[in-house]
């Protein structure tokens, strides 16, 4: 007697996600990219101008979220595989979402917040202890949303297009939140600095302690804005259980068919010297993007003596900058290649710096070196990247999941000395 008819839908594809499904994915991000530009952005500015800590103090703070981020990624992608198949109600990564999302909302408007209980004369150390534990907090709950909304790609889609169309629309709706950020931060200085035109004006184009409700409602607004689509990614993105091993029957290959391309253990990577290289030039990139990131408020302010509202327009003009050059990165990195995009960049960050570094007056063109330094952040980070899917090829699953996003492992915590401002 022959072998029977193969089970009903064994070698059917899987149907392909809907576009609302796509776009639901897309979405579970939205909250996390919102309170990562205010972070980067504020945090320091917030804290020294507006709270009037010591440089040190706002210093290490932010370094203890960036150490307390880099501990947790790891912890929180091993853990998230360890718990796969205990949550087979809910799905094991939209779990882990729903965890670091509640830690995310209940935490992030503390620390854009004044300090509950303290007094003019409460020493700094005890407000820094007071923030503390809400950043470490946020800090886990923006780990664990990101490590659950990354890995849940290879368990909604299978082909490498889906793949790359569902990480494109995540990355487009990182460029409305940063958007949204700057453009509800411009908003809110605005109708604060409103009812005040006149002689008391100049008081009001400068940070103070009177700007605590700008930065505590936009924190609230933020929150608010990412918990909407938070709960339409829950509502929209249904993860599938991982399928069990299958018991063999008379109808299984006598041989396992064979692996279709080879995975590199962590232990092989320590010996290629373009890990070390391709390492190094990352973290040096995401060093200059986010200390650009993270300065360019305090420069505005007190090296430039610029009115506030510059801190929500300048970063505006070179996030939308650095977006919109992207878009000739790929004829450029066919015309001159991967190696030559990369120096292109460090060129334009250099003539920003000479720029700034040799100019007594800004004034207008503050707007240009902005420009410049957008478009020079987005082209070597966008390279950098390029550069790293390049050397991980074919074995992404045994870089990636086994080492915590592998190279993407913020490098942020050593950019966070006490500032000297």
């Amino acid at each position: 007697m022959g072998p029977g008819p193969p089970a009903a839908g064994a070698g059917a594809p899987p149907r392909p996600l809907s576009l609302v499904a796509r776009l639901s994915y897309a979405v579970g991000h939205f909250l996390n990219d919102l309170c990562a530009s205010m972070w980067f952005t504020y945090l320091l500015l917030y804290l020294h101008s507006v709270r009037a800590y010591s440089s040190r103090g706002a210093g290490l703070l932010l370094l203890l979220g960036q150490v307390a981020d880099g501990l947790c990624t790891p912890l929180v992608g091993f853990e998230a595989d360890r718990a796969a198949g205990r949550c087979a109600r809910f799905g094991p990564r939209k779990a882990w979402h729903l965890v670091g999302t509640i830690c995310v909302l209940l935490s992030f408007p503390f620390i854009f917040s004044p300090c509950l209980g303290c007094q003019a004369s409460t020493p700094e150390w005890v407000a820094l202890l007071y923030y503390g534990p809400f950043i470490v907090i946020f800090q886990f709950g923006w780990a664990a949303t990101q490590i659950a909304h990354l890995s849940l790609i290879p368990e909604l889609v299978t082909n490498d297009h889906e793949k790359v169309e569902l990480t494109a629309l995540r990355y487009a709706f990182t460029v409305v939140a940063s958007i949204t950020v700057y453009g509800a931060a411009w908003l809110l200085l605005h109708l604060q600095g409103s009812p005040h035109m006149g002689s008391t004006q100049d008081v009001y184009d400068q940070l103070g302690v009177q700007d605590v409700p700008v930065f505590r409602n936009l924190s609230l607004l933020v929150v608010g804005i990412g918990a909407v689509f938070s709960l339409l990614f829950h509502l929209g993105t249904r993860e599938g259980r991982r399928r069990q091993v299958e018991e063999p029957d008379e109808h299984s290959p006598l041989l396992a068919p064979a692996t279709a391309r080879p995975l590199l253990l962590w232990k092989h990577w320590l010996r290629e010297p373009a890990f070390y290289q391709v390492g190094l030039l990352y973290m040096s990139t995401r060093l200059i993007v986010n200390l650009s990131q993270t300065y360019m408020a305090m420069y505005l302010t007190y090296s430039l003596n610029l009115p506030k509202k510059f801190i929500a327009t300048i970063p505006l003009v070179m996030y939308l900058s650095g977006f919109l050059s992207s878009f000739l990165l790929k004829p450029v990195n066919k015309c001159i290649g991967r190696n030559m995009t990369y120096f292109v960049g460090l060129l334009v960050i250099l003539a920003f710096a000479a720029w700034v570094a040799l100019a007594d007056e800004l004034g207008v063109a503050v707007y240009v070196v902005a420009v410049l330094l957008g478009t020079g952040c987005a082209t070597i980070l966008v390279t950098s990247l390029a550069m790293t899917a390049d050397l991980i090829g074919p074995h992404t699953v045994g870089l990636l999941s086994r080492s915590g996003l592998g190279l993407g492992t913020r490098a942020e915590a050593w950019e966070a000395e006490p500032l000297p401002c």
